[in-house]
């Protein structure tokens, strides 16, 4: 057995069904349409929960706990399908990076949430730079981290976003009272 073989989930049994049930978004990635896009509307109101955190290293905390409980569900799950390296159907990913998209932008509001989200989707679609590279990691570890990266880099043009908002006087993105 390889270094990359070893799992702590089996991928028959109870807990293989388990994670798969969770990994594919409650079964919403085995049926759905683009089921990055509609499973990872899970991640809406954790993203909404985590952006509310204080500090800021809680935000990073439960996110990163997160990912890697994600990564071993998601190394299950794969295994369960017997899928590539990064099954369309496996959802969990998208769910629990998304909140990265929102670190350090504080309670949320249906506004950033939807530019949030769209800017997350189009990151993970894309898979600029090191998103493409975090892909290459072993199991379940790759299925999150592409997200990841994508989320961050998202967060990056939100924040940018916002201030570009904030400086033009605009209010597009102006948190409520």
């Amino acid at each position: 057995m390889s270094v990359h073989d070893d799992n702590p989930l089996p991928a028959t049994g109870l807990p293989g069904r388990l994670a798969l049930w969770i990994a594919t978004g409650l079964g919403i990635g085995l049926v759905a349409p683009a089921p990055g896009t509609i499973g990872g509307l899970w991640g809406l109101p954790l993203a909404a929960a985590t952006s509310r955190l204080a500090p800021l290293g809680l935000q990073l905390g439960v996110v990163a706990a997160l990912a890697v409980l994600a990564a071993l569900v998601c190394t299950a799950a794969a295994r369960s399908l017997a899928a590539g390296s990064d099954p369309q159907s496996i959802v969990l990913d998208e769910i629990v990076a998304f909140p990265l998209a929102f670190i350090g932008v504080g309670p949320v509001t249906w506004q950033t949430l939807l530019l949030g989200f769209l800017l997350f989707r189009v990151c993970d679609i894309l898979k600029p730079g090191l998103a493409r590279c975090a892909e290459q990691l072993p199991r379940g570890w790759g299925i999150v981290a592409d997200d990841c990266v994508a989320a961050m880099l998202a967060c990056v043009l939100l924040h940018g976003a916002i201030s570009l908002d904030a400086w033009a006087g605009w209010g597009a993105l102006a948190r409520s009272g």
